[in-house]
């Protein structure tokens, strides 16, 4: 029986074919789950374009066009970086969509200001702004990454679907 990620990547697919759309990824925290939830689904090249894993600052730079000035005020988990990895997942890619996700799932790595579980989420759409939201998810390394993977993948279904 498959699990709520694969239904939630099939409907999402099933939405972007739909609107003649197409994905792209770019995660850090989840370090390439959100692209495996969607690659799950058969057929799925039809719609998801790319993914970029930039676990590191450096790759964040190189692949997604990431300001490092961004990284030294910010940090690699803010809303910033968020936005700026969707921008650059559309500026390397052909997608009409993408999604992007940088976080601390623990167990180490978070500090008072950003405590393990803080979590941004961006997407944007072709030609439009980019929009993010910050989530506190909680439980271990899994947990977290777990809850990232479900809730980016439900978003963007809710805003493929709003735009039909």
């Amino acid at each position: 029986m498959p699990d709520d990620s694969y239904r939630i990547a099939e409907a999402l697919g099933n939405s972007l074919m739909h609107g003649a759309m197409r994905l792209a990824l770019a995660e850090s925290c989840t370090g390439g789950a959100i692209a495996k939830a969607v690659t799950d689904v058969p057929g799925s090249s039809a719609w998801f374009e790319r993914g970029f894993v930039t676990y590191s600052n450096a790759a964040k730079v190189d692949m997604l066009g990431v300001s490092q000035a961004t990284l030294n005020a910010k940090g690699a988990v803010s809303e910033e970086t968020a936005l700026e990895m969707a921008e650059g997942a559309l500026v390397h890619s052909l997608a009409d969509l993408a999604v992007a996700v940088t976080g601390i799932a623990g167990p180490d790595g978070g500090t008072a200001e950003k405590p393990v579980g803080t979590v941004f989420i961006a997407w944007q759409l072709r030609g439009r702004p980019g929009h993010c939201v910050k989530r506190q998810f909680s439980g271990d390394r899994q947990a977290v990454r777990n809850q990232t993977v479900l809730f980016c993948l439900q978003q963007a279904c809710r805003l493929v679907e709003a735009q039909k």
